[in-house]
């Protein structure tokens, strides 16, 4: 049994946009999960550029 028991039946702009569709879920879930693990990076980088100008301004 197929996964969409009607794909056999769709056209085949139907059938684009659903392709589509999924790609455009898979890429966006992918950029989620890049973007969820470098948030804590870009938090450190961001939080020891402030101290170095605060280091370096303060001599």
């Amino acid at each position: 049994m197929s996964l969409l028991p009607r794909w056999e039946y769709m056209t085949d702009d139907a059938k684009a946009i659903a392709k589509r569709v999924v790609i455009s879920t898979f890429v966006l879930f992918l950029s989620l999960w890049v973007i969820r693990a470098l948030i804590p990076w870009v938090i450190v980088a961001l939080l020891g550029y402030w101290v170095f100008k605060w280091l370096s301004t303060s001599n």
